[in-house]
Parts: structure tokens; C-alpha cells; sequence
């Protein structure tokens, strides 16, 4: 029964990795790794001409105030220039595969400024990207959470 457990546990690991081979895991790895950059760079810069070749037809969003944006209210939202993004310091990131996917996972510290005023803060937040028919990475989803301080109780 242990070696059955044993084989079990070995299997279900290896099965989140079986799906690329691991030199091809490191290419794609470094290849999200620099989309990261880009994307934080472009939304740095307001650049939505980057921002539109990252970003999938059908990318959705829901924003850390939980409202759902498709890819052109994305876009729309960057070039309106309401929201100004002053520094964006990744402090965590984690990229995990899953055959053609890829699931980023990263901890910031955000500051902008907003019609409502400025934010500061540390944000949790999700990223996906898949290969599309070209092979080629987009964005398909994204997801941040502010990261709310802890009371402290007395």
C-alpha cells in the first residue's frame, strides 16, 4: 500500500511537467519571464501599442475593484490616461506550465495616480498566457487583489 501511495504521488507530480519537455520548459520560462517585462514596461510608458500585441483577442481581466474588463476596455482604460502608473516593483514571482499555459503569479508594489487619487500598496496577482495557433504567447486573463495591511488586535 506505501509503494502504491508512493507511485501515486510521483505520478502526480511529474504530471504538471510531463506536458513540455525541460529544456523547453527553460526556453519558455525566460520567454514569460521577458513578456513580464514588457508588460510592465508598457504599462509604465502608457504604451498600448505594446499592450495590444501582449495581449489575446479574448483577454479578460478583473481589476482589484472587481470589475471585468475585455481587451479593448483594457486598452481603452490605458489610453484614456486616468489611471497613471508610476512605479510597478515586482517583490515575488512564480511561473508554473500546464501543457500550451502558462500561470504567473507575482506579489508588486504599485504606485499610481487615479481620479479617485493615489494608490499605494502591494498587489497579489494572476496572470495566463497560452500559445496561440502561431505558437506565439499572449495574454489571457489577469487578476490583482490588494493586499490589505493586517490590524493589529490589543
Amino acid at each position: 500500500m506505501t509503494t502504491g501511495a508512493a507511485l501515486l504521488l510521483s505520478a502526480s507530480l511529474a504530471w504538471g511537467l510531463q506536458g513540455m519537455p525541460r529544456g523547453e520548459r527553460h526556453e519558455s520560462r525566460h520567454e514569460i519571464d521577458q513578456l513580464e517585462q514588457a508588460w510592465r514596461e508598457a504599462v509604465l510608458h502608457s504604451d498600448t501599442h505594446a499592450m495590444s500585441r501582449l495581449l489575446s483577442d479574448d483577454f479578460l481581466a478583473i481589476t482589484p475593484n472587481g470589475l471585468l474588463q475585455t481587451r479593448a476596455e483594457t486598452l481603452a482604460a490605458m489610453r484614456s490616461g486616468t489611471v497613471i502608473f508610476h512605479s510597478i516593483d515586482i517583490l515575488e514571482q512564480r511561473v508554473r506550465f500546464f501543457g500550451q499555459t502558462a500561470v504567473v503569479t507575482s506579489k508588486a508594489r504599485v504606485t499610481a495616480t487615479t481620479p479617485e487619487g493615489p494608490i499605494m500598496g502591494d498587489y497579489r496577482y494572476t496572470r495566463v498566457y497560452a500559445r496561440d495557433q502561431k505558437g506565439v504567447w499572449r495574454i489571457v486573463s489577469f487578476e490583482a487583489s490588494r493586499i490589505r495591511p493586517r490590524v493589529q488586535q490589543h
